[in-house]
């Protein structure tokens, strides 16, 4: 498969880069922690190369170029609605996962009017929603992170994308009731994620289709068939 070519886009405080591909309607794609847009090629390239697709990396992230002292979700989700804002997008579908599926989120909270369709795969809005070995696998890294800072290796970014997961979102229960944009949260059956803080949100956020994908987890979910499937079906659907 190819290799999509990197563009870039500036806003006020980054320099976002993204890979544009295909024709059709709009569709932005939003990689998940630690992650980068090169993730969703794939998606560009063969399972969504009908639509009009935007993968963005993450402020923090590949190629996207900010000077930030510490990174969060609703900045990101900003970034994503200045993009649009700016390229004269006035209207998109979102497929994010992870962090990707987070930012999603406040998506469908703060521009409804833009994003009319949202697939969040294996998001969390609390910290707590991770699954405690996974949390402490985060920490402990971090501690890893900071030493190695200390020994003078460049670990800033790695340490502030780790501090992401180790905090919630900024979005509570009362922010998720209020979402009206239509929405699909899919989840792995041996995510990281835990299952119980999956249907919470479901049950939250009016109208939200949840879905686990079965034999497979947080890491391989995203290129399942089922995942693919369900995602088009809802994409295409009036």
């Amino acid at each position: 498969m190819a290799k999509l070519t990197s563009k870039f886009l500036d806003l006020e405080d980054v320099r976002i880069a993204y890979c544009e591909h295909g024709t059709g309607p709009v569709l932005i794609l939003l990689h998940g922690n630690s992650s980068s847009k090169e993730l969703l090629s794939k998606y560009q390239q063969k399972h969504f190369r009908d639509y009009h697709t935007f993968a963005l990396d993450s402020r923090g992230h590949g190629q996207t170029k900010s000077e930030d002292t510490q990174l969060s979700i609703h900045q990101i989700s900003e970034d994503v609605i200045g993009f649009c804002r700016t390229k004269g997008i006035s209207r998109a579908a979102v497929i994010g996962y992870s962090d990707g599926g987070n930012t999603a989120l406040f998506l469908a909270k703060n521009a409804p009017e833009t994003f009319h369709k949202i697939v969040a795969i294996s998001p969390n809005y609390l910290a707590s929603g991770t699954t405690e070995s996974s949390l402490r696998l985060f920490k402990n890294a971090v501690k890893a992170f900071r030493f190695l800072a200390r020994l003078g290796l460049p670990t800033r970014k790695a340490i502030m994308r780790f501090d992401l997961m180790l905090n919630d979102i900024g979005l509570n229960q009362e922010d998720l009731k209020t979402i009206q944009t239509s929405l699909v949260i899919l989840y792995a059956q041996h995510d990281l994620i835990k299952e119980d803080h999956i249907l919470d949100m479901g049950r939250l956020i009016p109208g939200a289709r949840v879905r686990k994908i079965d034999h497979c987890n947080h890491m391989s979910i995203l290129y399942k068939n089922e995942t693919i499937e369900i995602t088009r079906n809802f994409l295409s659907s009036p």
